[in-house]
């Protein structure tokens, strides 16, 4: 972690005696200015867009078993013999004799090879390696949607608890003010020592609830500076959701099973197994496959003034056809375990069915408690208003003790901190509606943002080598009798 990030989180945490001034509405941060900076440096993002590039290359690789392939080999030998006794022998009539012999010789081979047919199994692997890219996207859209509801939630949990330290301030201040009062009062013998003694206690546990609300708010902060990316200033208030959310909690089920990421991408990881087995099943069909090579090899006779020999030059090509007879059993255990894969994918899309719907719901029936909190509280603050300013005037006239203000005061401010409670709570219901769903995402939220686009890679990495033209029309042929790859209907 680099200083500035270190120093940025440790100000998160220890900044809490400054909040008596904010930054000036003019630089109001906005929660589209976190949900932008977050979409573009958050960790857990960008370490999941990586993920998706990686499986992206994996139709490349499965690609490769409809191309040729080449090599090259080279070899250089030499040998030498030492012999027990010296060989004589004549050359051009003159008497030589050796007591050693040295050989050596130089080779070189270029292959080629094309696949022609697999029995279905290299489409059958493309198409799962395209099922798995496809199921990957919805991951990374899941981790979007997680790393979204985080800034929601970090953001109004900021914008909360910042109100709640006002809250307790003026609280604290007020409660100053009527120990002030109280000591007055006591002091030209309108009220006992109790009284005192009431709003000293009053006094005690406001200044403590004031510590709390620091900390929790240094908390949040900190919360807030590791999902965004840096520490949060004076934030604006959040735009309504409102128009994002269905009518209806039908709706709300219909978009979660054709839209939410979890549930589509168990549909796409079933068409991958369904393909794998039909990859299997490849195993029983025979393979045919064209080989080529081109060789030369160069070797030099033994003995004393011998020159080097001719080149050896060799083409040689071969169409090679392959029938499985007997493997034991291998391929049709193969064949079994890809079909219970493929059996136990189709369930999880079952259960991603019933995790979203109760997702849905559970998103819902929050959202609706949540908004009938927000009419209580709201209706509870204007009243205990009214209350506690009935209650302060009547105990100017002596209708009302001390207690009874302090009282008063106290339901007052957990009215307050209640109705600000309610209010982050019915705008996190809203995006977790919108989550299980599938609907959260940063063209909603944040539409003027560059956006992500996994495709704009898959396209590079899909096109950038190894095609050769005969590729679509070998695809073709590997397809002839081969099983098909859609997931079996049960």
């Amino acid at each position: 972690m680099s200083n500035s990030r270190r120093a940025g989180l440790l100000a998160a945490a220890c900044s809490l005696g400054l909040m008596a001034g904010f930054v000036s509405a003019a630089q109001a941060e906005t929660l589209t200015d976190a949900i932008t900076l977050a979409y573009q440096t958050n960790p857990t993002l960008q370490q999941q867009r990586a993920s998706q590039r990686a499986t992206d290359e994996g139709v490349v690789q499965a690609k490769t078993a409809f191309r040729p392939s080449a090599s090259v080999s080279a070899d250089v030998t030499g040998s030498r013999v030492d012999y027990a006794n010296d060989l004589v022998s004549t050359v051009n009539g003159v008497v030589v004799r050796r007591d050693h012999s040295t050989s050596g010789g130089s080779g070189a081979t270029l292959s080629l090879s094309q696949p022609l047919y697999t029995g279905g199994r290299a489409s059958a692997n493309l198409t799962a390696a395209e099922a798995d890219v496809l199921s990957a996207r919805e991951g990374l859209r899941g981790v979007e949607q997680g790393v979204l509801i985080g800034v929601i939630q970090a953001y109004v949990d900021v914008r909360r608890d910042q109100e709640r330290l006002r809250i307790s301030q003026e609280n604290v201040a007020v409660l100053k003010r009527q120990l002030d009062e109280s000591n007055a009062r006591f002091e030209v013998g309108e009220i006992t020592r109790t009284d005192v003694a009431q709003s000293q206690a009053r006094l005690a546990a406001a200044e403590a609830g004031l510590a709390s609300a620091q900390a929790q708010l240094s908390i949040s902060r900190a919360a807030y500076t590791a999902v965004v990316g840096q520490n949060p200033a004076d934030l604006a208030a959040e735009p309504s959701l409102a128009s994002l959310l269905p009518a209806t909690v039908e709706q709300a089920f219909d978009a979660a099973e054709n839209n939410n990421p979890q549930v589509l991408a168990a549909r796409y990881s079933e068409s991958a197994a369904a393909a794998r087995v039909a990859s299997a099943r490849a195993g029983y069909r025979p393979t045919v496959s064209a080989r080529a090579s081109l060789g030369y090899d160069a070797g030099k006779s033994n003995g004393v003034g011998d020159q080097f020999g001719d080149y050896d030059r060799s083409v040689t090509g071969a169409v090679t056809a392959s029938i499985p007879l007997f493997t034991g059993g291998l391929t049709t255990s193969q064949v079994r375990a890809a079909a219970e894969r493929e059996n136990a994918a189709r369930i999880a899309v079952e259960g991603a069915k019933r995790t979203a719907l109760q997702s849905v719901s559970n998103a819902w029936s929050n959202l609706l408690a949540s908004r009938s909190n927000l009419i209580s509280n709201e209706e509870q603050v204007r009243a205990t208003r009214i209350a506690f300013e009935g209650v302060r005037q009547e105990q100017q006239v002596g209708l009302r003790t001390t207690l009874d203000v302090l009282n008063a005061q106290q339901e007052l401010r957990s009215a307050e901190l209640a109705l600000v409670s309610a209010r982050r709570d019915e705008y996190v219901a809203s995006a977790s509606v919108l989550q299980a769903m599938g609907a959260l995402n940063i063209a909603a939220l944040a539409p003027s943002v560059e956006r992500y686009d996994p495709k704009t890679s898959y396209d590079r990495v899909n096109h950038a080598v190894g095609w050769v033209p005969w590729e679509p029309m070998v695809q073709v042929i590997d397809k002839v009798g081969a099983a098909p790859t859609t997931p079996a209907k049960k």
